[in-house]
């Protein structure tokens, strides 16, 4: 359900940089900055949204805050060239924007505890039992939550090296915080949902 909403931010923009590129001379700099950046979004659109999502946890929120970082992109362009590691450049991009996002709604008193738009999981007829199933997807849902309180400096490089599966340099740069402390931190969030859950298992 909400696939395409994850490239929508990004597909408004591509609209946006052949606007603006074709509107002045055309050069080759400027045919070259408009295919960098069309191939940019196309390959990061996901990611920039998932990064956006695992701080906001709403969709719209995290819609908007795509469509934000890459409207930062496309003003920092001149200096895409230079750029060694796009990926992680944008990502960095992507987390200051969600970050600063998530301030700003919590001064609001906006602090979302569940996305209401979050879609019904959905069981698909693999041949397992249907309760089976259905028990798979309450512990999904519950590691979910339980990933959602964890503290911000284990949440965060957790989500970034588990479910966007960045490698601890990418991680690390994202986050300005060194490897170990990354590997550190991966180790300790992990060791805690392990419990929890243990221990929510031994409950029921």
């Amino acid at each position: 359900m909400f696939e395409g909403k994850r490239v929508v931010a990004g597909e408004a923009i591509l609209s946006g940089v052949t606007t603006i590129n074709r509107s002045g001379a055309e050069t080759k700099d400027a045919d070259q900055t408009e295919a960098t950046l069309e191939s940019l979004i196309r390959q990061h659109s996901r990611l920039v949204y998932r990064i956006a999502y695992a701080v906001l946890r709403r969709h719209h929120d995290a819609e908007d805050a795509t469509q934000e970082t890459f409207l930062r992109v496309l003003r920092y362009s001149s200096k895409l060239a230079a750029v060694d590691d796009p990926k992680t450049w944008l990502a960095r991009i992507a987390w200051r924007v969600a970050v600063d996002r998530s301030r700003h709604l919590k001064s609001k008193g906006e602090i979302p505890l569940e996305d209401p738009e979050q879609p019904q999981v959905e069981i698909a007829d693999s041949g397992v039992p249907a309760d089976d199933s259905v028990h798979g997807a309450q512990i999904a849902r519950t590691v979910e939550k339980m990933i959602a309180a964890l503290p911000a400096k284990l949440r965060e490089p957790l989500i970034l090296s588990t479910i966007e599966e960045m490698s601890p340099k990418e991680v690390a740069v994202t986050l300005r915080i060194n490897e170990a402390a990354v590997r550190s931190r991966v180790f300790r969030a992990r060791q805690i949902l392990k419990e929890k859950l243990c221990q929510t298992l031994n409950r029921k």
